[in-house]
């Protein structure tokens, strides 16, 4: 018996275990999204603090960053009219973010209003505090 090729039987079991192999490694990768999302929203609060401090340095007037719900605001001083003028918005998207401060950055480099800012989901914690020195500095939680 000279065969070329595949019976139906041997299709289908070949098709179905292929897709038994790619739902499997769909649950696991969504168990690892949270975990993302929860690094990636520390890596944007620590890029916005950083770059709110370098501003103030570069430009000579006190920047902030201000928290409202998802969002993580910069804004600058216009010494002009004394009011906050936001410069960039980030959304923080899977953390809940709490935060007991917006630490404003000075020309001088140093910080008023020091922060702890809490960023949580279902894979864990981060605290993210702002010294009076204008260092950053994120910890995971146990």
């Amino acid at each position: 018996m000279n065969r070329k090729g595949f019976t139906l039987v041997e299709t289908v079991m070949a098709l179905s275990l292929a897709g038994f192999l790619v739902y499997g490694g769909s649950v696991s990768f969504r168990q690892l999204i949270p975990k993302y999302r929860l690094q990636t929203g520390v890596w944007k609060v620590q890029s916005a603090l950083s770059q709110a401090r370098f501003k103030a340095a570069w430009q000579g007037r006190a920047h902030r960053v201000r928290f409202e719900g998802s969002l993580c605001l910069l804004e600058a001083c216009d010494e002009a009219s004394g009011a906050w003028r936001l410069s960039r918005a980030v959304r923080l998207e899977g953390v809940e973010v709490t935060a007991n401060n917006s630490p404003t950055f000075h020309p001088e480099g140093t910080v008023s209003d020091l922060a702890t800012i809490s960023l949580s989901n279902s894979r864990g914690a981060y605290k993210i505090t702002v010294a009076i020195s204008g260092r950053v500095k994120a910890t995971k939680v146990a």
